[in-house]
């Protein structure tokens, strides 16, 4: 392993508009050194140094000139820090040489990656040089899929406490949400659709729910991607454009929890639009709705205002119901969801795999099994999220 000199974080693509937030939102919860010692990295120095000045950072936080193209600056990044954090996608286009330098060379890394298919490809590739080397690589650490890991991960304690048994089925269900998505998710879910177009394999990675959990494949899962009335909840539901990568990850997490949620366990995610006809015609336009394969909204790089991220908010139930057993959890968000709060959980989810006494080793994970409950606390104490028992 080679030797960690210098930095707790450096945040990787520090000029892009996520990493400004992250940059942000770093300086303002964690005000010296001694606390966190971090850096900022990106392919312009001048651009790294207007960053500084902008965001008002303390002259103790370096700027370090580093690009996915260069591997050299990579290695020397990658080398000086305890975890990268990046923001720097697609990651199919711009991660590979990252990731696997972190895994050789025991570095932690997280990243806000929503792309199945490459991280199918990272598992496979590199697995088993994180476990040799200690490096924890994280990935998946913004709203894709943090509320949503931790939330089964959070309701499936709770049922160990009050019923000594997980649940077997559990439903996410977007509650309320307001803000955007963000243009790196877009443009990441682009990536992989035309990727997927050229190669059937690609496809196939895309559309099994167990793509993540090598040499095991659980029970059919529920699809979602039909507008559906739910009795229990009194409410249309209709498909989440966020499934995909969130029902992939929380399978991992249970397949790396030695399935605590049992081999049997099925779960699905949809978003609540109301009852009654009106709920219906909103379930069907959002079923219809094919805005984040389009040209319109953010590109990457771009993001809404201080004032559009601050009015933003997401709230999440998490429903299980078996026998005489049942239990309902949330997740909520104070902030826009694919800026104000992704940007602060990711933010969580580097510091605490530096600073956070955590036994897990090193290897390919998912927040839940690799940070789990100290992350929640995290998350509760300083990035504007409660987990909560209904």
């Amino acid at each position: 392993m080679m030797s960690k000199t210098t930095y707790d974080v450096i945040v990787y693509g520090a000029t892009g508009f996520t990493g400004q937030l992250v940059a942000e939102y770093l300086a303002k919860t964690y005000t010296n050194k001694d606390e966190l010692n971090w850096a900022i990295a990106g392919r312009n120095l001048d651009k790294l140094e207007q960053i500084k000045s902008n965001l008002n950072l303390s002259a103790e936080v370096e700027c370090i000139v580093a690009d996915s193209d260069d591997l050299d600056s990579l290695k020397s990044l990658v080398q000086s820090t305890k975890v990268v954090l990046t923001t720097v996608g697609p990651y199919q286009l711009y991660g590979n040489d990252l990731v696997a330098l972190c895994a050789e060379s025991g570095t932690d890394y997280v990243d806000l990656c929503g792309e199945p298919t490459w991280m199918h490809d990272m598992i496979g590739k590199h697995q088993a040089a994180a476990e040799k080397s200690g490096a924890r690589i994280v990935f998946s650490c913004g709203f894709d899929s943090i509320p949503f890991d931790l939330g089964v991960y959070f309701l499936q304690q709770k049922a160990q406490q009050d019923f000594s048994q997980t649940f077997s089925r559990v439903k996410g269900r977007v509650r309320g949400m307001k803000g955007t998505f963000s243009g790196g998710t877009k443009a990441s879910l682009q990536a992989t659709m035309a990727a997927a177009k050229k190669d059937q394999a690609v496809m196939q990675v895309l559309l099994n729910p167990f793509s993540l959990t090598p040499g095991f494949t659980g029970p059919e899962q529920p699809l979602g991607n039909k507008p559906i009335y739910e009795d229990e909840f009194n409410s249309w539901s209709a498909p989440f454009i966020m499934a995909a990568i969130n029902t992939r990850n929380i399978h991992r997490s249970n397949f790396l929890l030695s399935h605590q949620y049992g081999e049997d366990f099925v779960y699905d995610e949809m978003m609540f639009t109301g009852p009654g006809d009106k709920g219906k015609a909103i379930a069907d336009h959002v079923a219809a709705d094919k805005s984040m394969a389009s040209d319109e909204g953010p590109k990457p790089g771009e993001g809404p205002s201080k004032e559009e991220r601050e009015a933003g908010f997401f709230d999440v139930i998490f429903s299980a119901q078996e026998g005489d057993r049942q239990l309902a959890v949330s997740v909520k968000g104070s902030m826009d969801p694919g800026y104000g709060t992704t940007s602060k959980m990711i933010s969580e989810s580097a510091v605490c795999l530096a600073k956070d006494d955590l036994s897990v080793k090193g290897g390919i994970w998912t927040t839940a099994p690799a940070m789990g409950d100290k992350l929640i606390e995290r998350l509760v104490a300083k990035a504007g999220m409660t987990f909560t028992v209904e």
